[in-house]
């Protein structure tokens, strides 16, 4: 493995990888992680900008005198999560835990950046961009975008990592579709209550939202060729809070996820006329509503080309999977790559081997309440971060 030198010795960066875990941080309240980003960056000579869309971060780093320019990001947030771990760095405050591994992923461009600062082995500009709130639907990325971030700092390229149980020195990408879009719906059903006793003097919506629920089992099926993935999930159904109660309304709600805006917009249209015929069919009316979190991403093929050569020179041939297949999961980066090539990849975490004793019973993957992240990977993650902006930049 070709790694970069200077991180031959990673203790430094596992104590902060682990005292971030141990303060985990939701969404637009990465107070503590923002603060300590900012504190790093400045005490190795970078520019550093805060408060970007909160509590985002950036830091900028120019050498030599080279025009080119690229976006490095990690993500910043933990999960709503109770942590099942009982290690020492386990998380200190109860329902949050970084059950992502986005303590990881900011590690590892802390180191990057270190490096970057002292050997300023590089010509032209890196912007390092800690991103609040990816989790939840809450679209930090958009709201940085929205906040000027490309304006204040001009990126040519953006690139991300996230740790994947891909084995540990493996890379996974492709140049397309990588990541689904993440949309949220929900139709409520309105009727009217009466007595269960007496169902003939009301309107049930329940019965409504119980046809409508088994109905866009079928939905996918009848509006997206087969030729495309695309998934329709029914997750939660809510009627009365008493057993003897028809209520006024009922809702049904779920998940919608796509590899494009056009089996979006269909689905989306679908839905909306089933719910409206089914509601009217009871006697009932309804309303729709369907919230596009984020859009699916979508890498650039010139930039995955190239991130895809780096991480080769990095692992070897045989461990960088440059055709993986897409997966259902969501990631608000969508909303960079819209706006700038790029390239989003996987960084293999392993199987959860690495795991230090006293740690959950659940499996070792994103989202799980016995996940942690495998710092045997930072000086991989954070060497592809730095060959990245090198070779980015040594570009003619």
């Amino acid at each position: 493995m070709n790694l970069v030198d200077s991180f031959a010795d990673i203790s430094r960066f596992v104590a902060l990888r682990r005292d971030i875990h141990r303060h985990p941080e939701l969404g637009f309240e990465e107070h503590r992680t923002s603060q300590i980003v900012a504190d790093l960056l400045r005490e190795w000579g970078i520019e550093v900008h805060t408060g970007i869309a909160g509590t985002g971060v950036v830091g900028v780093l120019r050498n030599g005198s080279g025009a080119r320019s690229i976006g490095l990001r990690a993500d910043l947030d933990a999960l709503p999560l109770q942590e099942e771990n009982h290690f020492e760095h386990r998380s200190q405050h109860d329902g949050r835990m970084h059950a992502c591994g986005h303590d990881g992923h900011t590690t590892m461009l802390l180191a990057a950046a270190w490096h970057l600062a002292q050997a300023r082995d590089f010509d032209g500009t890196v912007n390092f961009i800690f991103q609040p709130a990816e989790e939840m639907g809450k679209a930090g990325a958009l709201k940085m975008i929205q906040d000027g971030l490309f304006e204040r700092f001009p990126c040519e390229a953006v690139f991300a990592l996230h740790n994947f149980t891909v084995p540990v020195g493996g890379f996974a990408l492709n140049p397309g579709p990588l990541m689904a879009s993440s949309n949220t719906w929900k139709v409520t059903v309105y009727g009217r209550g009466t007595h269960a006793s007496q169902p003939d003097t009301g309107i049930d919506p329940v019965a409504a939202v119980i046809d409508l629920g088994q109905q866009l089992q079928t939905l996918i099926a009848k509006t997206i060729p087969s030729t495309e993935r695309a998934l329709l999930a029914v997750t939660q159904i809510q009627g009365s809070g008493a057993p003897n109660v028809i209520p006024d309304e009922a809702w049904v709600g779920g998940t919608a996820r796509t590899f494009s805006v056009a089996a979006t917009d269909k689905i989306e249209a679908a839905l909306r006329r089933i719910a409206e015929g089914i509601a009217a069919a009871h006697g009932c009316r309804c309303e729709v509503a369907f919230r596009r979190a984020s859009p699916p991403v979508v890498n650039h093929e010139r930039e995955a080309r190239f991130a895809a050569s780096v991480m080769r020179e990095i692992v070897g041939e045989q461990q960088v999977d440059d055709h993986y297949p897409a997966v259902m999961a969501a990631e608000d980066f969508a909303h960079m790559l819209r706006v700038k090539p790029g390239c989003y990849a996987f960084i293999g975490n392993g199987d959860g081997g690495h795991r230090l004793p006293e740690h959950g019973p659940g499996p070792c993957i994103i989202h799980n309440t016995s996940f942690d992240f495998n710092d045997e990977i930072i000086p991989i993650g954070a060497s592809y971060f730095v060959r990245l902006a090198q070779k980015w930049l040594a570009q003619p």
